[in-house]
């Protein structure tokens, strides 16, 4: 089996889009959450999100180049060119055959389908764009991202719920792994603070209603009351080293392990004895030839929600048992990317071993007797991390675990 490494990072984020900046901003415990200025919220019980401020992408695309895209879309297309600049990756040198695109998302144009009913209803169906159904297909960020870097080897968009981010990651890495494909954009894009999107989730009992954007995402905390829906993409550029240190790319780290498992137990609740999520880390520790005791830090899925916190520490403990394993959720300062949030969770993962800090999970004033794990809280914590976890879970009993090696320049031709 070929070994696989990431060699460039792009993000669009509710802190912004420059990778180094955004950490260094969750490392200082900013929170994006606020207010919704993206509709009208005074039918709705929730008021507050984490949303993307900026939307001038001019430095990537020109105006004209966004015009039929939905948000999701532009997201997509602006953090796999941030990451293929990142990367230094000129798609003229390499096998273009071999180069594809795994771009996932979780729920896709929403915002494009609930215009496009509006003109239905108000002005009749001879008024619906021609280009509704491109804006709205969850596949189309893959294609349109393809197309950007003229990637033509295999191109698809892995569907798991919040856990499309890391699914993404994780099937690129296996793609490149077996010897399918040498170079592949893989990430996960969402843009769902909607008027259709916020409700639906609100309906479902799922977001926090409160006003206080500091009480509001509060992951592990006793009093969590649900999760604060954040929207962003993040790319990375996935590569079969041997192909990396040929063009001479800066290797940013490695993945060694992906574990994927469905709890098989209800189409939102994860199974309460962490069943899944317990057997997609180990599955990953697995494949990575790792043992608990080696993996020094996690980015949990910590979605602030009382029965997923609850479930995901049961299942750490389950894994690691007595080794301590450092934990934080970093939805605390971003809120909840939904399928978004694996791929920029997988990117803080790679910042921390790089910068040897570890995020913390903030708002966490009263921590969970249930949730008796080491969870990082208030401040940002200094650890020479060299194997960090990502694990993620999506409704339909998604559990998905990545695990990321830091990179030390360390290159065992005989592996």
């Amino acid at each position: 089996m070929r070994r696989v490494v990431i060699t460039g990072m792009g993000c669009v984020t509710p802190l912004g889009r420059d990778v180094g900046r955004v950490y260094q901003r969750i490392l200082a415990g900013e929170c994006a959450v606020q207010s919704i200025s993206a509709f009208d919220t005074s039918d709705y019980r929730v008021k507050l999100a984490a949303e993307v401020p900026d939307d001038d992408f001019s430095d990537c695309f020109s105006p004209r180049e966004l015009k039929f895209n939905d948000r999701y879309i532009r997201f997509a297309r602006v953090a796999s060119k941030l990451a293929v600049r990142d990367a230094k990756l000129d798609a003229q040198t390499i096998d273009k055959d071999r180069f594809g695109v795994i771009m996932s998302t979780g729920i896709g144009g929403i915002g494009s389908f609930e215009k496009a009913s509006e003109t239905l209803l108000s002005k009749g169906v001879s008024r619906i764009s021609p280009f509704f159904i491109p804006m709205t297909l969850v596949n189309l960020a893959a294609g349109i991202v393809a197309i950007d870097h003229q990637a033509q080897g295999e191109c698809s968009c892995v569907v798991t719920g919040c856990a499309a981010g890391t699914s993404s990651i994780g099937e690129a890495y296996m793609r490149i792994r077996t010897g399918m494909q040498d170079v592949m954009i893989a990430g996960a894009s969402e843009a769902s603070i909607t008027p259709l999107g916020v409700g639906g989730f609100m309906a479902m009992r799922a977001l926090h209603e409160g006003s206080d954007p500091l009480r509001a995402s509060t992951p592990f905390d006793v009093n969590r009351s649900g999760f604060v829906m954040g929207e962003g993409a993040g790319a990375l550029i996935i590569e079969e080293l041997e192909h990396a240190l040929t063009r001479g790319a800066d290797i940013l780290a490695e993945i060694i392990g992906y574990g994927s498992a469905c709890d098989a137990f209800h189409m939102t609740a994860p199974s309460e004895d962490g069943a899944g999520i317990v057997k997609a880390m180990r599955l990953a520790m697995t494949q990575a030839g790792i043992s608990p005791d080696q993996v020094g830090y996690i980015n949990a899925h910590g979605t602030s929600t009382p029965l997923n916190d609850k479930t995901e520490a049961v299942a750490i403990k389950k894994v690691f048992g007595g080794h301590p394993v450092a934990i934080s959720s970093t939805k605390s300062h971003i809120g909840h990317l939904l399928g978004a949030c694996g791929a920029v969770e997988t990117i803080f993962c790679v910042k921390a071993l790089e910068t040897g800090w570890l995020p913390a999970t903030i708002h966490c004033e009263n921590q969970d007797p249930l949730c008796d794990i080491d969870i990082i809280k208030d401040t940002s914590r200094k650890a020479d991390v060299r194997i960090a976890m990502c694990n993620n879970l999506g409704f339909g009993g998604h559990n998905v675990s990545l695990i990321i090696r830091k990179w030390e320049n360390r290159v065992r031709r005989e592996d």
